[in-house]
């Protein structure tokens, strides 16, 4: 609030007793400055709650509000002083935020479980065999998924991925490509 606005809110006496070289005045100006900070706040509110925009310690509130926390890896409420965030990074978080609908409109499915596993690494080329394990012997209520070589190193995040969307009654085994396997990244 500027000075002037904030002179209006007072009594009358006080209006009257506000001069430019009065003790009033200086706390006028005090109380405007104090003010600034929070109003600069507010005026970019919109763009805080915005996963494409929001800053970067504020995305993973914004995930667990989509029920996404379960993929950090600390988790919120932890003790940790990092902030929770995904091993591929708080830009593949984002876009989960952002995808969450979509995703959840396609749980327990195959579809759903791809688009999942895309979204959060940023990467396609992930195949998922029904009904038969890595070998080829049939196994049914089983899933393969075989992911990019190069997402190795995320392992833990795409079994919790599969663990949280894939139908509770099936079983899975997770597999990887060669390292050096190319796969197209999303973006």
């Amino acid at each position: 609030m500027k000075k002037e606005q904030i002179k209006r809110l007072l009594p009358s006496v006080f209006q009257r007793t506000s001069t430019t070289a009065s003790p009033l005045s200086a706390v006028l100006d005090v109380m405007e400055a104090m003010h600034a900070p929070s109003e600069g706040v507010l005026d970019r509110l919109d763009t805080i709650f915005d996963p494409h925009t929001g800053p970067d310690e504020f995305v993973p509130y914004l995930a667990s509000w989509v029920d996404l926390e379960v993929l950090m890896d600390t988790p919120r409420g932890s003790m940790s002083s990092s902030p929770a965030t995904l091993s591929t990074g708080v830009g593949r978080l984002r876009e989960l935020t952002i995808a969450a609908m979509t995703l959840s409109r396609w749980r327990g499915t195959g579809k759903g479980l791809r688009l999942f596993l895309e979204t959060a690494t940023g990467m396609n080329g992930f195949e998922i065999s029904e009904n038969k394990t890595a070998k080829g012997e049939a196994k049914p209520f089983h899933l393969c998924i075989r992911g990019p070589g190069q997402l190795a190193e995320h392992r833990r995040l795409i079994e919790r991925i599969v663990e949280l969307e894939k139908p509770a009654y099936a079983t899975y085994e997770l597999e990887f490509g060669p390292q050096g396997e190319t796969a197209k990244a999303t973006t």
